[in-house]
């Protein structure tokens, strides 16, 4: 799933309502030990626009 999660980020990352929502979806779908591997993919790849969503999003998530 992790990597299905990945490929949908990366499909809607010119939207921004559209790259939180499918980062809430994908945290609801993975285990724990995914969502750390999908929160350090998510700054590599994104920290640059998505930095804030993807602080707010995590902090919720109780990693």
């Amino acid at each position: 799933m992790l990597e299905y999660v990945k490929t949908i980020l990366v499909k809607v990352s010119f939207d921004v309502r559209l790259f939180e929502k499918e980062l809430r979806k994908g945290l609801k779908m993975l285990a724990k030990q995914e969502l750390v591997l999908l929160r350090t993919w998510c700054y590599e790849q994104f920290s640059g626009i998505y930095r804030r969503i993807i602080k707010r999003v995590f902090a919720k998530a109780a990693i």
